[in-house]
């Protein structure tokens, strides 16, 4: 999948979409001495038509919404982006935002009560009570019409099969780029200064975060290999896939029981006793581990591109040589086969349920596929230009308005798709040969990337019990990994899954559950 730069692509294609600044509005405060600047979208009629397609002669349709946000105060109605939006789409907008931390709550509080919007979006396509409902009837079968609305279908077909349920689309994805994410990174200038190479494996990344701790690159004796940001994913190189499951032969394995894991553990252990990782780490905080990295305490962490350039800008304030790199891939060994994680295409779901008449149905999928692409997709990133941004040689440069009137995914986002393809790759501030270092690395790992084939899949089995199993699998890696308990007891932790049968059973119904997936391709 080749990832569209605006800077750098001459005659951009009428699929190209456009790039955003995902961080603009959630992280304002860390950009603020910053002007946000993107590169500029193609908007023609091919990307999501004009204003006046947008109009709906008429009614103006009424639509009550419940949605995230992840800044410190959403948009109210006075809000100049929700405005143009009604006026662009010929709507009256009631929506009703909820911290992102509480959003899992409230979204379960609804649909218990039946006390169900015109639009909700629901966290997750494997969302318990959303899956009930649906069964029951509770939700549109929205296959029939998504067909009718281009920008929806412009969606890639991965991201729509990961979000089915029976084959049935019975929501919309709020689309993200299935490449380019969250990895690990590492600071490159630590690496030239050492004289190391970067690193392709696990071995060689052992060897670079030792020589992070011992030499100190900084000066300073308190530095760490790696923040543990995200550490699933020092597990997931040595067990070759997203998450637990792994298609082996047309079947799911749960790489929990399989020898992988217990050599990963083995690895983190060894970080934890050489103290390559914090030595607090199951209870640091997320700030804490932002800490680490922008205060030049760890040469490895794990996040997007956009993200990590936010470490490199705050430390560019003490130090202008720093630079964080994104890195391709890791193999467990020498000459293993590469591992970099694909995402899973979307950041929840957006649902219509069957109370809503199907004359009002077609109108909210007409709005959520106007603000997903062309200049409806401008508006959800970026505002109105001329007053939330301004084209300065092909890019977009944002105004003060643009952090003061929410724009952006953290908030406007959150109730379209915005799958473009260089999402993650951008920051407020960043220099252009940074982004365009970025696209390439996202480009790359695109040839490579490995998806969890269980994305979307669900047992009963594990509905009901799975959180119980999850948190003491989880506890036991913790303890293994900081020496409570040995790898020994690691195996006979192993052994007693394999020999409980609802444990099996979880498997057995995700393998079902697979098998009629496939089926249905």
């Amino acid at each position: 999948m080749k990832l569209n730069s605006p800077m750098n692509s001459a005659k951009p294609s009428n699929k190209q979409t456009v790039f955003a600044v995902s961080s603009l509005v959630a992280l304002a405060a860390l950009t603020a001495a910053c002007t946000p600047m993107a590169p500029t979208t193609p908007a023609g009629k091919d990307a999501g038509g004009t204003k006046e397609d947008a109009k709906t002669p008429g009614k103006t349709t009424e639509i009550k919404i419940l949605v995230d946000y992840t800044i410190a105060q959403p948009p109210g109605t006075d809000n100049p982006v929700w405005k143009e939006f009604e006026k662009r789409t010929n709507t009256k907008l009631t929506v009703q935002w909820v911290p992102g931390a509480d959003y899992g709550d409230r979204v379960n509080v609804a649909l218990a009560a039946g006390d169900i919007p015109d639009l909700i979006k629901i966290p997750n396509i494997t969302t318990p009570l959303f899956r009930q409902m649906v069964k029951q009837g509770a939700f549109w079968d929205l296959t029939p019409y998504v067909k009718d609305y281009k920008n929806l279908m412009a969606l890639d077909p991965t991201i729509w099969n990961n979000t089915k349920i029976d084959g049935k689309s019975y929501a919309v994805p709020a689309g993200r780029p299935l490449n380019g994410g969250g990895f690990a990174s590492i600071r490159k200038d630590w690496l030239d200064k050492l004289g190391l190479k970067m690193p392709t494996n696990m071995d060689e990344l052992y060897t670079a975060m030792k020589a992070f701790k011992d030499n100190a690159p900084d000066g300073k004796k308190d530095t760490v290999g790696y923040t543990m940001r995200s550490a699933d994913f020092l597990e997931e190189v040595f067990t070759g896939t997203v998450g637990k499951w792994k298609a082996v032969d047309g079947k799911l394995v749960n790489m929990i029981l399989e020898p992988e894991m217990r050599e990963a553990l083995t690895y983190k252990r060894k970080l934890f006793q050489e103290g390559l990782i914090p030595q607090d780490f199951p209870v640091l905080k997320e700030t804490q581990y932002w800490e680490l990295a922008a205060g030049g305490r760890a040469g490895v962490t794990a996040e997007t591109p956009e993200a990590l350039f936010r470490y490199t800008m705050d430390q560019w304030k003490r130090d202008p040589k720093v630079e964080w790199t994104p890195m391709l891939s890791l193999a467990p060994k020498a000459g293993g086969k590469p591992y970099v994680p694909q995402n899973t295409g979307f950041n929840g779901v957006l649902a219509i349920p069957k109370t809503v008449p199907e004359d009002k149905m077609r109108s909210i999928l007409k709005f959520i596929d106007y603000g997903s692409g062309g200049e409806g997709l401008d508006l959800t990133l970026y505002g109105i230009k001329g007053v939330h941004y301004n084209e300065v040689d092909g890019l977009k440069v944002s105004t003060d308005k643009a952090v003061s009137d929410s724009v952006g995914t953290a908030t406007w986002g959150k109730m379209f798709s915005t799958p473009v393809l260089d999402l993650w790759q951008y920051a407020a501030g960043m220099p252009k040969e940074i982004y365009q270092r970025n696209v390439k690395i996202a480009e790359e790992k695109a040839k490579i990337s490995i998806p969890d084939p269980a994305i979307g899949l669900v047992s009963e089995t594990e509905l009901k019990m799975g959180a119980d199993y999850t948190k003491k699998i989880a506890d036991m890696k913790t303890q293994v990994t900081i020496g409570k308990q040995t790898l020994e007891d690691w195996d006979k932790f192993v052994a007693q899954l394999k020999s409980d049968a609802n444990y099996q059973k979880i498997i057995e119904e995700m393998n079902a559950e697979y098998k009629k997936r496939q089926a249905q391709k």
